[in-house]
């Protein structure tokens, strides 16, 4: 058996607006491409456009969705039909069995009883090769390319055997200047052609306006597509198609596999068969994103294009990443076990600051700017201090930082909000800015790893600077109530407080959660409750606590709320970033043991290889990264310092194949409270 045939795609895909067990799609993609696919199930609700449990079939989604509070672009379906053409999603749906389906990482097998077609998918960097064969009983074979709501141009080419166009298609966010171009290729002809409106088809090979779709006759019943997408031009739509596609799904999907087993044998694992099972299949949440966001053209450049504009520009660029939850797990990981990777994504957002002045905070195609601080402070310097990057990148990355910590940007979606109040205060007060408590804390640590890059580069002036701005964090502690508290710009408390309510001053989180994220100087924040012996204690009373919330500023219940409560933890909810950290506390303090136990608890209770598999969203790879240092054993409490907490690894064996080579965490692990991440990599 190999790594891939450990992984279940649709782990953490069953999940509802109201509770996330994940809110993941099942992806056949390659790792980080520049299309994925999913199928979508039902159009009920634009973001929640799959569930595992349910039996139909609208159509084969190409799909760049981040996360359902995102939304999708540059999203069309498709799918075989059959004896007329059918456009709308009422009318065109097919049942299917699901028991009878194979999603895995490099393909998918399903098959469209409606229709009478099997259909099989391979996926490309840039596209897919997708084999359709459909029943003897069918007389009419037809192929239907349905891009939804939004302005776009299709086409057929009969004599090429070809269908060819682009959409502007998006949700959530975002101003639509954005195309992605699209080429079919069908190894057989074309017959008669309807192109659509999204609500009617007529007969046509050509179709500019909103919800621009075509349906095919094809002329025979065993067809191979080949599909490319392009966000340059069609042109280099076609290019793509021509570099990335086989002629063969078999070949193409033999292909996929060994890019996947490559990727998933980073990591060899041996223990019990379920955990092995939760550990792959989170490690192929890990290669999903960021995702590319750059072309290579038929002259060796690579190119991107600013979503906002449609500018293009050389260099690289990926997307699909929101920072304050990938800081956390995700990146930390890349930098042990690919840094070829690790590098090229802090490139590509150096890249970025070069294109847009600012550095990003979540970015998906467009810059969607929400989430406190930025965050993407950490990743910089993360990278550095392990010598991911240096040189003039680190240099780079330092003036970016910079530039992203004292300016503030004519874009409120763009740099740290509220910036101006903060230098000027030392804190973001209340009045000025919602979630201040959470903003003060996020640029606090964000100065702390400006100022470990500036040293790092011999900054020293710099360095002091930062490193004292680093405390600001302090400015917002009550002694009385032991919390983190909002100041107004006068310098006082807000004058009521509980300290279970929710939003307002904090972040998806309560004064509990938030108290303690100052992961860059917990024995700062240990000397501000009193020492050591008071921290800990702060820390048992909140995994003492119940899981009690107001919905607070919220004004209603979000599903964090309800995910904290459905899991013994007290006000640890492990759900959500904002907790990750707080199980490592005591190993931070010297009593590992309690951390592994309160580890081991979370790791065999709310996680499962299974479509509920995760306790909250699995967002971009950061809570499947965290179970996955959860159950190796050691973890980043604090990325852009060179260290890990250690705990105690859940598995019989643990093989890390880095540049270095193999490293037997098992045994380097042994014994220790931390290990610095030279220990890990050689």
């Amino acid at each position: 058996m190999g790594y891939i045939d450990k992984v279940n795609i649709k782990h953490g895909s069953d999940s509802k607006r109201r509770f996330s067990t994940g809110n993941t799609l099942p992806l056949v993609s390659l790792p980080h491409a520049l299309a994925s696919f999913t199928l979508q199930t039902t159009s009920e609700s634009p973001e929640w456009f799959y569930n595992p449990c349910d039996r139909s079939f609208e159509g084969i989604r190409l799909t760049h969705r981040p996360s359902p509070w995102i939304g999708d672009f540059a999203y069309f379906t498709f799918m075989p039909q059959a004896e007329q053409p059918f456009v709308n999603p009422d009318r065109r749906w097919s049942g299917f069995r699901p028991e009878d389906t194979v999603l895995r990482p490099d393909r998918m097998e399903l098959t469209a009883l409606r229709y009478g077609a099997k259909i099989r998918l391979a996926p490309t960097d840039s596209g897919a090769v997708v084999r359709i064969e459909y029943d003897d009983t069918v007389t009419c074979p037809r192929f239907a390319v349905l891009p939804p709501d939004f302005e776009g141009e299709i086409r057929a080419d009969r004599s090429a055997g070809e269908i060819a166009g682009y959409t502007t298609s998006h949700n959530g966010q975002g101003k639509g200047n954005l195309r992605c171009y699209f080429v079919f290729s069908f190894d057989c002809g074309i017959g008669d052609c309807y192109v659509s409106d999204g609500v009617k088809a007529q007969r046509g090979e050509k179709y500019s306006g909103k919800a621009a779709g075509i349906n095919v006759a094809l002329n025979k019943k065993c067809v191979t597509v080949s599909l490319a997408i392009s966000y340059i031009s069609e042109e280099q739509a076609r290019y793509n198609l021509e570099k990335d596609a086989s002629s063969s799904f078999k070949e193409t999907a033999e292909k996929a596999r060994k890019i996947w087993e490559e990727k998933l044998g980073k990591i060899a694992v041996k223990g019990d068969p379920e955990k092995e099972k939760i550990f792959y299949s989170c490690l192929y949440r890990a290669y999903l994103y960021p995702t590319k966001f750059y072309e290579t053209d038929m002259y060796g450049r690579d190119l991107h294009v600013i979503a906002e504009t449609g500018e293009i520009k050389e260099g690289i660029m990926y997307t699909n990443n929101g920072f304050w939850d990938t800081y956390r797990t995700v990146y930390p990981l890349f930098s042990i076990i690919d840094k070829e990777a690790d590098a090229a994504f802090v490139k590509a957002w150096l890249n970025y600051f070069d294109d847009t002045g600012f550095l990003p905070r979540w970015t998906s195609a467009e810059e969607k700017g929400t989430m406190p601080g930025t965050l993407i402070e950490a990743v910089l310097a993360d990278a550095c201090v392990k010598k991911i990057i240096g040189g003039e990148d680190a240099r780079r990355a330092l003036v970016a930082m910079i530039e992203n910590a004292e300016n503030r940007s004519d874009s409120p979606l763009r740099g740290r909000k509220c910036v101006s109040f903060y230098v000027e205060n030392g804190y973001v007060p209340f009045d000025r800015c919602k979630e201040s408590v959470n903003e003060t804390l996020d640029c606090a640590y964000g100065d702390f790893c400006i100022a470990q890059v500036a040293a790092l580069l011999g900054e020293n002036e710099t360095a002091e600077k930062y490193y004292k701005r680093s405390k600001n964090y302090a400015k917002l502690y009550d002694p009385e109530t032991g919390f983190m508290r909002a100041k107004d710009s006068n310098g006082n408390f807000r004058s009521e407080f509980d300290c279970h309510y929710w939003g307002r001053d904090y972040t998806e989180a309560s004064a509990w959660q938030t108290t303690f994220a100052v992961q860059h100087d917990l024995d700062g924040l240990a000397s501000l409750m009193g020492g050591k012996r008071k921290f800990l204690q702060k820390a048992d009373a909140l995994f003492a606590e119940k899981p009690f919330y107001r919905t607070g500023g919220y004004g209603e219940e979000i599903h964090e709320m309800t995910e904290m409560a459905a899991v013994d933890l007290g006000q640890c909810a492990i759900s959500n970033q904002p907790s990750f950290h707080l199980p490592y506390l005591y190993a931070a303090a010297g009593e590992k043991d309690k951390s592994s136990d309160i580890l081991k608890k979370i790791c065999e209770s709310v996680f499962s290889s299974g479509d509920r598999g995760f306790p909250g969203d699995e967002d971009n790879g950061t809570m499947a990264c965290w179970y996955i240092f959860a159950t190796m054993g050691f973890y980043p409490l604090c990325p852009g310092k060179d260290e890990y907490v250690v705990t105690q690894p859940m598995f019989d064996e643990i093989t890390v194949f880095t540049q270095g080579g193999r490293k037997n965490m098992i045994e380097i692990l042994k014994g220790k409270n931390k290990v610095s991440h030279g220990i890990i990599v050689g």
